[in-house]
Formats: C-alpha cells, structure tokens, sequence
C-alpha cells in the first residue's frame, strides 16, 4: 500500500473537521446550554461554550480572545499545511499534524460562528469533573502526542524537514 501523498492528508483533516461539526450540531440541536445528561457512570452530554482555550483559558477575557485565537489558530494551521506538503511520507509525522489540523480549524469554525467552542463532552470520577471538551480538541490532544511519539523516538539524523 503507497504512502498517503499530500492530498490525502488534507483530505483526513477534512474528514474530521465534518465529523467535528457534525457532532456540534447534534449536541446543539439536542441540549440547551448548561443541560446535562447522564451517559454512563464516568461520562455525561453537556453543553457549554468555551470562549477560552484549553480549560477555559482567557474566558473571562472580555472577547478580544476569539479573534486572537481565531487568527493563532489560522497561522498555525497555515504553518501545519507547509509542513505537511514536505513530510506527506512520513506517516506518524503527518498523522500528527493533520490530527491537529483537523482540530484547530474545527473550533476554529465555532469561534467564528459562536465566539466560542462548543464543547460537549464531560468525563467525572468520584465526583471530580474534568472540563468538558469536543472532537475537536481530542483531535488536538492525540496530534501533539503523536508528535512527541514522533520526535521522540526519531534518530539525530531524521530532523523534521522545515525549509
């Protein structure tokens, strides 16, 4: 089986970032903001908006962090995609990145559409909760650890190909 050329990565980030949206918009069309509903023992469906970044960071800013994030976002994807076009054969690299990709531009199209993200999903352990989160930032979070599997366990001579 070949290589996933270039395209074929862009096409994955596509696919997630529909799946993203996809699982926003049942959550939206089921819940209202705030509601909760019980899953299993360790999981529940809650709707919230993060006008923040990860764990709320900068929520309580006063707005001017959706277009900072909107626009951080869109430089590091830019960056990402440049990247992607000269490493498309290296398998765990472009996993990674496209991992994140996919991600970022996901909440991306929240912070545009909402002026934050929609996160939905909320984890609970003998009553402790963890923040509630989307597809999107799971994206996110399994492309960074690819990336560091990546880097970490690289020779010295197989550096990531940044021109």
């Amino acid at each position: 089986m070949p290589a996933p050329n270039f395209r074929s990565w862009l096409w994955l980030a596509a696919t997630l970032i529909g799946f993203d949206q996809v699982s926003k918009w049942l959550v939206l069309s089921t819940l209202q903001p705030g509601e909760s509903r019980y899953v299993a023992p360790f999981f529940n469906w809650v709707l919230t908006f993060n006008p923040g970044a990860a764990f709320s960071f900068l929520a309580e800013a006063g707005g001017w962090q959706r277009w900072f994030f909107t626009v951080l976002a869109l430089g590091i994807s830019a960056w990402i995609v440049h990247l992607l076009r000269q490493n498309s054969s290296e398998f765990r690299l472009s996993l990674a990145f496209t991992l994140i990709l996919g991600g970022a531009l996901g909440n991306v199209i929240d912070r545009i559409r909402f002026g934050a993200v929609v996160d939905f999903i909320q984890w609970h352990l003998a009553g402790y909760y963890w923040p509630a989160f989307n597809i999107a930032d799971s994206a996110i979070t399994v492309g960074a650890l690819f990336l560091a599997w990546d880097q970490f366990t690289k020779k010295p001579s197989d550096n990531l190909n940044v021109k």
